[in-house]
């Protein structure tokens, strides 16, 4: 079946979480109801069973909103610090929080990229819980494409770049970019542009985690579904339209469900075991290990649209031309020089088992910045993680961030 513009999918979409509401609705009062400490029936087995099987209903009937990040308290050198979290500016397509520490310590100054990739920056939550004790984070927050009216026009990947710039430049003269995965292009296009400006607001640093640099460099599935087929296809296959009851009412976007769908596909019995596990873990009335489940799904199932033209032009230049490590990609008409890149010091961090963004494709990075010295330059690949394990979870608090940490503390002497 090919999905045009004028697609009903996304109106298909709403009707489906329309029809199954009821079923929510039930579950969660089946669940209440063989849960509740007064019905006889919640300290039998059967009664556990039946609370278990009605919770399983009533998260994959959810329907999960954007999540909070939820960052109260930090500890800087062993003493808990508050956090506020403060909307710095707000731009149509993006917000940039800042995560202000009740402290007079100065810290280095970090804008954290998120990706805009169908997930919400919330995603990140442990990466800036990690990175608090340590430095001043900043983030940038992208909005859900279907919440924007289309009289903000297009968003473009040369959009991402302007809004990096942009928000580089507000942040002053000293601050440290960070991308996490798909910024890692815009983010280095970024700091070309600025360091052959010669531009005040120079980066002193980029750290680029599991990022496409050059997606030639052992592909993986991802990368190998978006070199084979033509960008016809992802045209008529990718891209629908926001449906009347959203904001972003008629604009083209590729939806966050369908990103979502393609993510669970690349390993979908994982999920379906993670799920028959969480089952299994209510019955036995193992709530931390429930709740691990719950906290991990609740963001991974939580999505937002992307614009059509920002995904198209990813696709495009990025996966498929793969202009940047060409030294063909264009930037407000001009080529972008990653050579010219002499002021700000880069970190490429991978992870071992990456299956999104293979090993070596953000290590291509150091072989672009080719003016840069040795000694402001590093590589670390992490052994035993994956694409998420090299920007959350344990081994990157214990391992990786002491590594990000270290090298910004360099560059600030």
């Amino acid at each position: 079946m090919h999905i045009r513009e004028n697609s009903p999918l996304y109106s298909l979409h709403e009707m489906h979480y329309a029809a199954i509401t009821p079923l929510n609705f039930f579950a969660n009062a089946s669940k209440a109801f063989h849960h509740h400490p007064l019905n006889p029936l919640s300290y039998t087995g059967f009664g556990r069973h039946m609370a278990a099987a009605a919770e399983l209903v009533e998260r994959v009937t959810h329907r999960y909103g954007k999540p909070e990040f939820g960052i109260t308290h930090t500890k800087v050198e062993g003493k808990q610090v508050a956090v506020t979290e403060e909307v710095i500016a707000t731009m149509p397509f993006c917000r940039l929080l800042h995560f202000e520490k009740d402290m007079r310590k100065q810290q280095p100054k970090l804008l954290l990229v998120a990706p805009m990739s169908g997930h919400h920056a919330t995603l990140l939550r442990g990466t800036v819980e990690a990175l608090l004790p340590f430095l001043d984070v900043y983030i940038t927050d992208w909005l859900d494409a279907r919440n924007v009216g289309t009289h903000h026009g297009e968003f473009r990947l040369e959009d991402y770049i302007s809004y990096t710039i942009e928000f580089t430049k507000m942040l002053g003269p000293d601050v440290h970019l960070m991308a996490v995965c798909q910024p890692s292009v815009p983010v280095m296009i970024a700091a070309s542009v600025l360091n052959e400006a010669k531009d005040k607001a120079t980066p002193r640093s980029m750290t680029l985690i599991g990022g496409p640099i050059d997606a030639r460099v052992n592909p993986t599935k991802v990368n190998k579904l978006s070199m084979e087929k033509p960008m016809h296809w992802f045209e008529t296959h990718m891209i629908t339209r926001v449906p009347f009851n959203y904001p972003g009412f008629m604009r083209r976007v590729y939806p966050g469900f369908m990103q979502l769908t393609s993510f669970i596909s690349l390993d979908p019995d994982r999920h379906v075991n993670a799920h028959v596990d969480l089952f299994k873990h209510l019955v036995a009335g193992d709530g931390d290990s429930a709740r691990a489940h719950k906290k991990f799904y609740d963001e991974y199932l939580s999505v937002s649209d992307l614009p059509a033209e920002f995904y198209l032009d990813c696709i495009d230049q990025v996966f498929q031309r793969f202009l940047l490590p060409r030294g063909e990609f264009v930037y407000d008409g001009k080529k972008v020089k990653p050579e010219a890149i002499t002021k700000t010091a880069l970190l490429t961090l991978e992870g071992e088992l990456d299956d999104i963004s293979g090993v070596g494709q953000t290590e291509a990075a150091q072989r672009l910045c080719s003016g840069l010295p040795k000694n402001m330059r590093k590589h670390h690949v992490q052994k035993g993680v994956g694409h998420y394990g090299i920007f959350n979870g344990r081994k990157f608090r214990e391992h990786v961030v002491p590594i990000i940490v270290d090298f910004i503390g360099k560059q600030e002497k």
